[in-house]
Parts: C-alpha cells; structure tokens; sequence
C-alpha cells in the first residue's frame, strides 16, 4: 500500500474542511495545478471516487489506506476462534459473498469485525462495517452509503454513489445482523457485487441471504475445555484482577453457559461481586427457574437466563434506567439517556453519568468512545430491555420521552449545520430521530417539529430523496397551513434535484399555493403559482405530460391577482413567470419579457430570484445566437452562487441549473477557460459531485485545452460510472465521449481511440455536430485526408443552430478543407465566419486555416495568439509548428 506523503496530508485536511482547489493553493503556497495533482492522487491511493469522499475521510482523522471504516474497536481482547478466522479468510479470498450464521449473542459481530482488520492487506480500496442493528426497514442503502462517507448528488441515486465509492478495486463491505432486514440486505449485496466485480460481501445474520453464490459459515459457541473457559477468565480479571477459581468450577460455568459468549461475559461480570462458587450457585437457580430440562429447542436458553438474573440483580435506579434505554435504536449520549430516563434513573447527567458506569461494568451497556462519548445496548440485550419495558407498563411513556428527545435533538442540530462535526454527530443519532418519528402513534407538535428539523437535516447531509419524503410527512403533521405550505415548498426544491420529474415540483407548489390561501397568505400563495409557471415553461422537458397553456395563463393571472399589493418579490416572479410563458417556443422565454423580469428581481435583492431571471434573459441571448451574451449571463449566474444557502432546499434547482447552463453555454461560446472553471466548480459544489453527469462536463473543455490525459482519465470515469449505474447512454453524453475520443487521437493512443470511436457509435443516434467534428480535427491532425471530402461534406452538414458544436464542426471542416486542398475551400471559410463571431475557439481556428490557404506567417501567430488565450495548449503548439515550417 502507498504511503500518504505530508504534503498529501495536507491537502486531505483541507479537504476535510470543505475547502476548494483554489484556497488550498492559497493556504499551502502553491498552485492549483499542483493541488490537483495531489487531490488525483489522493483519489487513487485511497480508492474513493470524488473529493467529498475524501472530505468524510479526512473529517474521520483517517490516513491509513485499505481501511474499513466503521470497523469496531474493542476495549477488551479476542478470544479464540483461530479455526473460524482461518476459514472465514479462505471463505473471502474464494467467495464474493460470504455469510456468517448463527444465533445471537455467538459473536458474529466481534469475528466479524476481527476477520475484517485481519483482511485489510487483502484489499487495499478499504471497504466499510455497517452495522445494521439500528437501520429501519427501506434504509440499508443509506446506512452503507454513511459509512462510506458518501450521499447522494442531483439526479444520483444513492446506490450509484455506493457503487462509484467502491468501484472496481479490491473493497470488502461487511453488513453486520441482516436478520431484519434480510430481503433489503440480500438485493443491496447483489448489486453491489454486480456492480463492483473487486467487492467482497461479509454478512453476519441468523439466516442466510438466498444470494446466488452466498458461501455460509456457522458460527458455533465457543468450544468447552479451552477458549470458553479463555474468555471467562480474561473478563472476570477484567472485572476483579484477583479473581482466582478451580479449573472445575470454571468448566461447569462455561459448560452451563452453552459456550455462549455473551452469556459468558454477563455472567464473568459478576464474578467480583458473586465469586465463582457464589456465580455457579446462582446459575444454577436461574436456569431451574426457566427451564426445567436441558436441550432441545432452549440449547440457548442460558442467555435469557443469565440477562435475566442480571438484571434482577441490579438496583431498582438501575433497572428502570437500563430498561428504558431499550427504546434507543443506535447509541445515545448522555443528555439523550437524561432525557429518556426519566425520574426513575435520576433525571440529572451526574446520576445518569454514575447509573450508566454501573451498566457498563455489568457488561448490560457498551460505552463507545470517540469524540463524544457514547453508550448502546447490544442487539440481544436490547430486545430483553423493551420486553422489560413492556412489562414495567411503560412504554408508551417512554417513547414519548424519546420523541421529545428527538425532536429537541434536531432542533439543536438544525442550529450546529456548519459547525464541525456535525455530520458525525447527527449520524450517530440519525436512526434514533428517524425511528422516534416512525413510532410515533399520534400527530403533535413534538412529531411535526422532528420531521421538519429532520427534513432539513437530512437535506444539508445531502440524503435528497429521504428529505424530500420527510418534508412530505412534514406538511401532513402541521397544525396550521402556513407552516405546510413552508414545508411544501422546501419539498419541491428537494424534489427538483432529486427526482426526474418536475412534474413533482410543479404539483407541491399548486398544493402550497392551496395551504398559502388556506392561511390568508397571498403574497405566498402569488410567489407559489408563479414558481409553478416559471417551472413548467422552464423545464417542459422534465414534465411526463406538457401542462396545457390555458391552465398555465390562467394560474399566472390567479397570481397576478394575488400579488396587487406592489411587494417586489412578487412582481420580480410574476414577470419571470410571463417572461417564460410569452416566449415564441416551449421553453423559450420572451427576450423583452426577460430583460425587464432581470430588472425586478434585481430590485427584490433575492440572489435565487435574480438567477432565475438571468437563466431566462440568457436562455433568449442563446436563442437569438447570441451566445457570447449568454455566456456573460451565465458568469453572473455562477457569482450569484456564493450568495446561496447551499443547505436550504430553494437555493438547490439554481445551483444545479447554474452549474450546468454555463458548462455548456461556455463551450458554445468558445470560452475554455470558462467552461473549465464551472466544471471544476460543480464537482466540488456536494450538491452535485463527481458523478458521471459533472466528469462528463470537465472531459470537454479538458480536451478542448489539450489536457489529453486529464480528459482521458475522466472520460474513463464518466463511462465506469454510467456502466455501473446500468441505464441507456443520455444523449448529453454523446458531446463527453466524442471529446474523449479526440483527446485520445490527439494524444496519439491509437487503441484507445479505437475504444472510444466505438463508443461514438454507441451514444449517437444520428449526424451530430460533435462527431462531425471529431472527425475532421483528427483526419486533420493526422495529415489523412483520402476522406476529407466526405468528413468536410458531413461537418458543414451535421448540427442545427442551437448545437454546442455546430461552430467548432464548420471550422475544423473548413480548415480540413484547406489541409487537404480541396476546391471551394475558401468559400467553406466564409461560409463557416458568421459562427466564428460567436464563439472564439472556432474564430481561431478559422485565422489558422487561412493562414494556411494564404501562407501569412503573421496571421499563423496571431492565431497562436488566440489559442494561447484561450488556453488550448495542444492547438496552440500545432499551429507555431506550422510556422516553424520552411
């Protein structure tokens, strides 16, 4: 495994601390070349697909490649067990799937655990624990997707980003007790292992999975006459350092103990206190009290056994606490045992603080330390606790503690977003509020503070589709209409960039627009009904049926009505709406409309507002061909970004849309640099990430630039990444793998330009401007031209006006024409010069090619002049070669 270098570290810190390319440069006195550099290898030697990824790692204070994060560490020593971890080893080195099974309280988990830290060599990508215990039904893919220090981005389906993080290397993903959650935890295992052929699978459950290919392991008690008698030994010293007691005695504890280590431990815990004698005696009376035979289906009743006299051995303050600790799902802190505890264990975090030290040393609880200290019940030991808890008549007021808790907890949280460690600490108790809120029997205030709080929460952790389902239940908890319509309107932000369909959006904002009236709201209802015009018009593409015009025109007038009052939000968002409405085609706006719509939403100050604005007036520059004023709009859009609440849910559809719009609308205008710096900016942004979508976006202006290698190695990623995710080819892609392609032919990598010339052929489904021109810069790079004529013929024929690279087609066609000396060629020239105005990468490589025809030297360097601009190094070097020549 590679060594992380210091200056790595640093780099991984910065990261850690969200920051982006340019101010680590700043920070660490270097360049942004250079930052990249490290981030790349960074990427590779920790095997993570994205910079958030290495963001999560760093925040977890990891350095160490091939780690397993989530692996637990133990306070206390393995014992036994060689026979198993050897097999368990062999398993993963021959199966992808292996499942370790048995009983509860066996110790799956620990073998588990050990087996994984004891495999780390054998895969070098790392890999994640997952322990499942916690996780309610529809969320093992989220859970694998915490661990792995991965969320979702815009339109990135949360197994899509569990299955770029584990990639194609060597990574073991271990799903700890899967028991209940068996047919969820079978189908994730089989993509995963679809999807990610260097993936090994551990699964530790009661049952096996039914995965095709599943190799099972049985894990069976510890053997009598060696490691259980071990482990009893090592823990009653751990519990009384002068324990001493007859070999015999010993034996016949383990022996009634079934071998069981957990029932091993609980009962070793008493030894100070009880002696071996005294420990033999009271098992004795414990197990006559549950049943009166050994064997047949009870072989394990001695864990219920021993779980019940330890408890019946602890104080009443003891007892109540420990029972009501069982409504915890994971692990809980100390204000939330305070909180959930009640009167019965002493209400202040001193009391609870010294009941919780007598729970962990009778081994009912397990403190887990980290940066905040934590305690949780074991899964065996918690299902005792709720049967307790039913029997002590209180639950339902327990559970109510845990509601209020949560909610409270969210709340505070809420208040931290930005704080260090946040993630880490609402992750920890991510499946207590989740459960608080799907356990609660009735709608109050307490459930509708905790969706809320936890809608937002789960937004800013960027969980999309979750938070949208949470402000969902939200807006059908709220006690009054203004509060549901708040809570509507974030979930249309939610859905935007989380769904495919807009038509989601459109309908949450007519039905906020309903709760706005309902509360005498018409200011919001006005805004409401305008965004959901804006959104139809806007997106028409994204609706499975277009809304007729007529309802449309007719919503915008209830607005216009609703919003007389002269507030300057609502006049900036009705005149956005029209702008949209008015225009000559579907999803054209209206280029007066817009201009005066950027006028209103400047007046209204709303950064969201006024980009939503200028994404109209942009969309009519483009429309009108003038695509250097829409790319100067769009620059605008990308400064108003800074401004935007990256965690609030309204700002998400403009980000996205932002990103996007000037990526494209830079590489139409020529403007490479431009194009780069959005790219980059969108796969930093966590909205968005480093998915197929934002790498496709950054292969274009690399190979555009020259930076062959750069651009090959993301268009690689880009085509891994959308493979994995197993859907048709979008026709977006098609401009993302011609630009591969070039970068490969003009890198000269013949094979690989066969590879991607294939893939060419796989993503079009016709002429294209992209191809077309694809092929003439390299037929004209080669120096082959027995096909120019053709290549010309397709280049000035493929592409309509609004196609990113119907420009850079006509004028790599026309200076093929000139290379190759073909008649009319000075015709082609001034036939392709009217796009030439538009965009500056076509506008230089027209100035070459007539150099080339006239043989000006001076016009040669002012095209070198001009690429060197523009920062497209390779075209640059072609064209001082060209002057170079006698």
């Amino acid at each position: 495994m590679e060594h992380v270098s210091e200056r790595e570290a640093e780099v991984l810190a910065a990261l850690g601390a969200r920051m982006s390319n340019a101010q680590i440069a700043r920070r660490l006195h270097i360049s942004v070349r250079t930052v990249e550099s490290h981030v790349s290898s960074l990427l590779r030697k920790y095997g993570v697909p994205d910079r958030w990824a290495l963001a999560e790692l760093a925040g977890s204070g990891v350095r160490d490649l091939g780690r397993v994060a989530g692996l637990p560490v133990s306070g206390t020593t393995f014992v036994g067990r060689d026979a198993e971890r050897a097999a368990l080893l062999a398993a993963l080195e021959e199966a992808r799937l292996v499942t370790l099974l048995g009983p509860g309280g066996v110790g799956k988990t620990r073998l588990a655990a050990v087996v994984a830290g004891d495999a780390a060599a054998l895969f070098p990508s790392g890999g994640a624990f997952v322990d499942l215990v916690p996780v309610r039904a529809g969320f093992a893919a989220r859970a694998v997707a915490t661990a792995l220090g991965v969320t979702e981005g815009s339109h990135q389906p949360l197994e899509e980003a569990v299955a770029a993080r584990l990639g194609t290397g060597r990574s073991l993903l271990v799903l700890d007790n899967c028991e209940h959650l068996a047919d969820e935890a079978a189908a994730l295992a089989g993509r995963v292992l679809a999807a990610c052929p260097g993936t090994r699978v551990l699964v530790t459950s009661r049952e096996r999975l039914g995965v095709p290919g599943e190799r099972c392991v049985p894990v069976a008690p510890l053997s009598l006459g060696s490691d259980a008698e071990r482990l009893f030994r090592d823990r009653a010293l751990a519990a009384d350092p002068g324990f001493a007691a007859e070999p015999e005695v010993v034996a016949e504890l383990c022996a009634r103990l079934d071998g069981m280590p957990l029932a091993i431990e609980l009962a070793a815990a008493r030894a100070a206190s009880l002696g071996a004698t005294g420990l033999l005696a009271a098992l004795e009376d414990a197990l006559r009290l549950l049943s009166g035979g050994r064997g047949g289906p009870e072989r394990h009743r001695s864990l219920g056994a021993v779980l019940s006299w330890s408890h019946d051995l602890l104080a009443d303050e003891e007892r109540a606490l420990f029972r009501r600790l069982g409504v915890f799902a994971g692990a809980f802190d100390i204000d939330a045992a305070a909180s959930v505890g009640g009167d019965g264990a002493g209400a202040d975090r001193a009391g609870v603080a010294d009941l919780l030290g007598r729970l962990v040393d009778k081994s009912l609880v397990v403190h887990v330390r980290g940066r905040v200290g934590r305690w949780r019940l074991l899964e065996t030991v918690r299902a005792f606790a709720l049967a307790r808890l039913a029997d002590a008549g209180e639950e339902d007021g327990t559970r109510a503690r845990h509601l209020r808790w949560a909610a409270a907890a969210a709340s505070a949280a809420e208040g931290r977003l930005g704080d260090p460690g946040w993630r880490d600490d609402f992750d920890a108790m991510a499946a207590d509020l989740r459960a608080a809120l799907a356990s609660s029997p009735r709608p109050d205030e307490a459930t509708y503070r905790l969706a809320s709080a936890l809608a937002h929460l789960t937004f800013a952790r960027r969980n999309l589709l979750e938070s949208f389902a949470h402000h969902r239940t939200a807006a059908a908890l709220a006690r009054d209409p203004g509060s549901a319509a708040r809570e509507l309107r974030a979930g249309a932000g939610c859905a935007h960039v989380s769904t495919t369909s807009n038509q989601h959006v459109f309908d949450l904002l007519l039905e906020a627009a309903e709760r706005a009236r309902s509360a005498g709201d018409e200011r919001g209802r006005a805004i409401d009904l305008a965004r959901a015009v804006e959104t139809a018009c806007r997106f028409p593409e994204a609706f499975e049926a277009r809304v007729p015009r007529e309802r449309l025109s007719g919503l915008l007038a209830e607005a216009s009505a609703a919003g007389r009052d002269g507030d300057p939000e609502v006049a900036a968002r009705v005149a956005v709406a029209r702008a949209w409405l008015a225009g000559p085609g579907e999803g054209v706006p209206d280029a007066g409309l817009a201009t005066a719509a950027v006028a209103a939403a400047r007046a209204a100050g709303d950064p969201v507002l006024t980009s939503s604005a200028l994404c109209a007036a942009g969309t009519a520059a483009l429309r009108a061909g003038r695509l250097r004023e829409a790319n100067r709009i769009t620059r605008e859009r990308l400064r108003l970004l800074a401004s935007m609440d990256r965690d609030d849910p309204y700002c998400a559809p403009e980000v996205c849309n932002t990103y996007g719009r000037a990526c494209i609308y830079a590489i139409m205008a020529g403007d490479l640099r431009g194009g780069m710096a959005a790219a980059r900016a969108g796969m930093e942004d966590d909205l968005l990430r480093d998915t197929h979508i934002t790498a496709g976006r950054l292969v274009q202006p690399l190979a555009l630039t020259g930076r062959f290698r750069d651009a090959i190695g993301h268009g690689e990623r880009m085509w891994d990444r959308w493979e994995r995710a197993g859907r048709p080819a979008p026709r977006w892609m098609l401009a993302s793998v011609c630009a591969t392609a070039l970068a490969c032919g003009m890198s000269g990598d013949r094979e690989r330009a066969a590879l991607w010339r294939a893939r060419v052929a796989r993503a079009a489904d016709g002429p294209a401007a992209a191809v077309a021109f694809v092929d003439a810069r390299l037929a004209l790079h080669d120096g082959s031209f027995d096909d120019a004529e053709p290549l010309v013929r397709e280049a000035f024929a493929a592409g309509t006006p609004l196609d990113p690279y119907l420009a850079y087609a006509r004028a790599a066609g026309a200076e093929l024409a000139v290379a190759a000396g073909l008649p009319g060629a000075a015709e082609l020239l001034a036939e392709a010069d009217p796009l030439a105005e538009e965009n500056r990468w076509a506008a230089a490589c027209l100035a070459r090619a007539r150099g080339r025809l006239s043989g000006d030297a001076g016009g040669l360097a002012r095209a070198a002049e001009s690429w060197d601009a523009l920062g497209a190094e390779a075209e640059r070097d072609c064209t001082r070669e060209l002057l170079a020549r006698p």
